[in-house]
């Protein structure tokens, strides 16, 4: 491997392809939608462990994964259904392989991340996670045999560091136990979901079918994981009578699942894998600034105890940190 910063200074800058600049956007925004789906999700939680006291906090997880993922696959299949292309024919097979390789990495990576926080701080959680903003163009350096660019690097560390501000992480308390280490393990299988959409290979299939298949996946995974673990039907039907669990699951069906994971699929390709590893480190900082005010409103809504977290310092610093990352790998790309 060799360093490339004189041959950088000697190309020209990548070029920009028309609709880049609202690719860019378009993820930002799915960003916000997975920001949004952490306050409604734990607002969720509080709602289930009102409605059934005492019930296992694996139940607990699958029962507000599982018909999150079913409505989604639901709703994506009847708008495929009902648009004129969704009839002009079935998944092709780069479609499902891309699907099946997608809904496992999203699978995999949420159930070991959700495992982890039961063993490590959710700071701690927070800042592994986003290590495959590292993992990315490290992985891409060793496959090219080339240093990545200075302005990747800088802007690697800017996140890396924004991240640990923003959790107000503390390297003392890092130790590598079973969630640290379950919590890496799902930042590389997040790693892989952002490499498989950016691989060529698979350049020719349809956004919304390889979601569906993601969603298929993910619906069946943890609707097994709800049967398993259920204590009858009756906890079902209490969750099911309650209109706030309801109206947090179809937020978290139509904005942070079917929105989010359909931006995802569609405009990341546009970009490189590095650009995308960047820009989703912006969701903690979308998740702590609806954090201000939504937890109240859900509250008030839910009838449970959710307090509004206090703007800080480190959100400021954190969240600028991050911001300035994904400015400079914007405006001045490294070649690819």
């Amino acid at each position: 491997m060799t360093n490339s910063s004189a041959a950088e200074r000697a190309r020209p800058a990548a070029p920009r392809s028309p609709g880049r600049a609202r690719a860019l956007g378009m993820l930002l925004l799915a960003n916000f939608y997975w920001g949004l789906s952490f306050p409604v999700i734990k607002a969720a939680l509080l709602a289930q462990a009102r409605l059934l006291p005492g019930t296992a906090g694996s139940f607990n997880t699958a029962a507000v994964l599982a018909p999150r993922f079913l409505l989604a696959l639901a709703l994506l299949a009847l708008w495929r259904r009902w648009r004129p292309a969704g009839r002009a024919g079935g998944l092709t097979r780069g479609e499902v392989r891309q699907g099946l390789i997608l809904g496992s990495c999203a699978t995999g990576g949420m159930l070991l991340q959700i495992d982890g926080l039961r063993f490590t701080a959710a700071t701690t959680s927070a800042f592994l996670t986003q290590f495959y903003a590292i993992l990315i163009p490290v992985w891409l350096a060793v496959r090219r045999r080339r240093l990545p660019g200075s302005i990747t690097l800088g802007s690697c560390i800017l996140v890396l560091a924004g991240v640990a501000i923003l959790g107000n992480f503390d390297w003392s308390q890092l130790r590598l136990g079973r969630g640290e280490w379950e919590t890496l393990a799902a930042s590389l299988f997040f790693m892989v979901q952002v490499l498989c959409l950016a691989n060529p290979k698979y350049e020719g299939n349809r956004p919304q079918e390889i979601t569906l298949v993601l969603f298929a996946v993910e619906a069946a995974a943890f609707t097994a994981l709800a049967a398993a673990t259920t204590p009858s039907l009756s906890a079902l039907a209490v969750l099911a009578a309650s209109g706030p669990w309801l109206g947090m699951t179809l937020v978290l069906a139509v904005f942070c699942t079917v929105g989010a994971f359909s931006l995802m699929n569609a405009w990341q390709p546009r970009i490189t894998a590095t650009e995308a590893g960047l820009i989703y480190c912006a969701e903690p900082v979308f998740a702590s600034g609806l954090a201000l005010f939504l937890p109240a409103l859900l509250s008030r809504w839910a009838g449970i105890a959710y307090a509004n977290e206090q703007a800080s310092t480190s959100l400021v610093v954190g969240g600028g940190l991050i911001t300035a990352a994904n400015l400079l790998v914007q405006l001045r790309p490294d070649p690819d």
